[in-house]
């Protein structure tokens, strides 16, 4: 594929194609820990500051909880990279907004391409994490996108359970080349900690082969202890399992 990938973190994503440049989810701070506890401290540190992050022309927001959606990141982001523009839920907008994000600089995502540049557009897909859930307007509170660039497609799902209604607009956006799927799963001990879990690793891999990607990269397992996974649980499911894709620890590698 025509473009340079790297991830950031949990669901955090850089992606540059030419000039262009998008970040999705990106978490470049420790204040998930402040707010919610030591135990949530990032297993490693991030590859970038906010303040450096400042060649962005587009943010991409799945979901307004704190590691995808961080004032601490975001506010820095855009004072560092004035022209960038963000889009997201409706949710997510008004928190941009609170937090002193010019409105005219934030678009909420729709069921629709949007153009970002030359040869790249994105169209947003609805998430349901742990339901899909929607506001009176019909959008979506969560949401996951397909990025198109250069005809290639990639689904970042953000997080996300399988849904039909999720695989009906993936459906109208086949073919999908690579997912980038959640795997860190939904389970009674994480229901207890006030931990919204998303799919496990063999629902990741199954809803992989529903769609007929040609890759899948792992997101949402390798940032917080209490919510990580193994990668070796990873490898292991997926040779016994023998999908068709291809499993790759980053999108560089697709």
């Amino acid at each position: 594929m025509t473009f340079s990938a790297k991830h950031l973190g949990q669901a955090g994503l850089r992606l540059q194609r030419g000039q262009v440049v998008i970040y999705v989810d990106p978490y470049l701070t420790d204040r998930v820990a402040d707010v919610f506890g030591r135990e949530m401290q990032r297993m490693h540190a991030p590859p970038l500051t906010p303040e450096q992050a400042n060649d962005a022309c587009w943010v991409l927001i799945t979901h307004a909880h704190a590691d995808h959606c961080d004032p601490a990141t975001l506010v820095p982001m855009a004072r560092a990279s004035t022209q960038c523009r963000f889009l997201g839920p409706a949710e997510v907008r008004g928190l941009l907004t609170d937090w002193g994000i010019e409105s005219s600089r934030i678009c909420v995502a729709g069921e629709h391409w949007v153009e970002l540049g030359p040869d790249v557009r994105v169209h947003p897909v609805p998430a349901a994490h742990s339901k899909l859930e929607r506001w009176p307007d019909g959008s979506s509170r969560f949401v996951g996108y397909v990025i198109e660039i250069d005809g290639k497609r990639v689904y970042h799902a953000g997080d996300t359970m399988p849904h039909e209604e999720v695989f009906a607009v993936l459906d109208r956006l086949s073919p999908i080349n690579v997912a980038l799927l959640p795997v860190n799963e939904r389970n009674y001990f994480r229901d207890r900690a006030g931990i919204v879990g998303n799919m496990s690793i063999r629902e990741a891999f199954q809803m992989a082969s529903r769609i007929g990607v040609e890759a899948v990269v792992p997101i949402h397992w390798d940032l917080f202890g209490p919510n990580s996974v193994y990668w070796e649980e990873i490898e292991l499911l997926y040779r016994l399992m023998a999908p068709t894709f291809q499993l790759a620890s980053s999108l560089g590698d697709t």
